[in-house]
C-alpha cells in the first residue's frame, strides 16, 4: 500500500460522495495523507462535513472556502491553508458550463457561456497553481481532471470540450513554468462517471453504455479508479512525470 503519511494535499471540487475529488480523498486518506478540502458555497461545505466521518484519518479535515470564479477568494484560501503549513500537492476537479450549453448546437453557445466555462474549468487551475506554488513543499504535484471531449468532438459536450482542451494545454504550460521549482503538473482524463457535473451532459446514459460495450476492460470506471491514479501522480512514485494526460477510462480512448 502506498504510504503518504506526513503528506498534505488540497482537494478542490468535492460536491458530494459521487464527486471524483471525493474518490481521490478516500484513496489519499487510506494511504495516511492529510487532506484539506476547499468549497465554493455553504451547501458544498455542509456536504463535505457529512463525508468526513467516513474518512479514517481525516474526520477533522480542514475545510476552506474558495470560489473558483473569484481571484481574491482563491488567493485568500491558499493563504489560509499556508498558515497551517506547507502542502505537497493539489487535486483540482473544478468544471462548470451552463446546462443549456451542454445540449443542442455548439455554434449557438453564447459569449457569456463560453467565457464562463473557460474561466471556471480552465483558468481556475492557472491561478490555483500559482497560489499553491507559494506554499508547496519540495517536489510538489498538481493534478487536474479532464475528459476525452477535450481531444475529440463528443456530441453534447460542446463548450465543455473546448474548455477541457484549454485545460489540457494549461497543464502543459504550467508544467513548463513550474518545473524549475520542482513542481509537476499533470491531468487525468477520466471516463464518464455519474457526477453532478456529468448529469448536465445530454446523452450520458448512452455514453456510459458505449464505454461498457466498446472499452477493452468492458466496464466503466469509478471515482476510486481515478483516485488511485491521482495518488500515483501526487506521490513521489511519479517523480519524473509532468505535462502528461493519463487516461483512466478502461481504455476507451484507444478504440474510437
Amino acid at each position: 500500500m502506498l504510504n503518504l503519511e506526513n503528506q498534505r494535499f488540497v482537494i478542490m471540487g468535492v460536491a458530494n460522495k459521487r464527486s471524483i475529488g471525493y474518490g481521490v480523498a478516500q484513496v489519499l486518506d487510506a494511504a495516511g495523507a492529510e487532506v484539506i478540502f476547499t468549497y465554493r458555497k455553504e451547501r458544498s461545505k455542509e456536504a463535505i462535513l457529512k463525508l468526513l466521518p467516513d474518512l479514517k484519518n481525516n474526520s477533522g479535515a480542514l475545510v476552506v472556502q474558495c470560489d473558483a470564479e473569484d481571484d481574491a477568494s482563491i488567493i485568500k484560501a491558499f493563504e489560509e491553508i499556508g498558515q497551517t503549513g506547507k502542502i505537497n500537492g493539489v487535486y483540482h476537479s473544478i468544471a462548470f458550463a451552463d446546462p443549456e450549453d451542454l445540449r443542442g448546437r455548439f455554434s449557438e453557445t453564447s459569449r457569456e457561456g463560453f467565457l464562463k466555462a473557460h474561466s471556471i474549468s480552465s483558468y481556475s487551475l492557472t491561478i490555483a497553481a500559482r497560489e499553491a506554488s507559494k506554499i508547496m513543499a519540495e517536489n510538489g504535484s498538481i493534478v487536474t481532471t479532464t475528459y476525452l471531449g477535450g481531444e475529440i468532438a463528443i456530441e453534447n459536450y460542446n463548450v465543455m470540450g473546448v474548455a477541457k482542451a484549454s485545460l489540457e494545454s494549461n497543464v502543459r504550460y504550467l508544467a513548463l513554468d513550474l518545473g524549475a521549482q520542482g513542481i509537476r503538473v499533470n491531468a487525468i482524463s477520466a471516463g464518464p462517471i455519474r457526477t453532478v457535473s456529468a448529469k448536465g451532459v445530454g446523452g450520458l446514459s448512452t455514453i456510459l453504455h458505449q464505454v461498457e460495450e466498446r472499452a477493452p476492460l468492458k466496464r466503466n470506471v469509478d471515482i476510486i479508479d481515478v483516485g488511485r491514479t491521482a495518488a500515483y501522480l501526487l506521490s513521489d512514485l511519479s517523480s519524473g512525470v509532468t505535462g502528461e494526460n493519463i487516461h483512466v477510462d478502461s481504455g476507451y480512448h484507444i478504440v474510437r
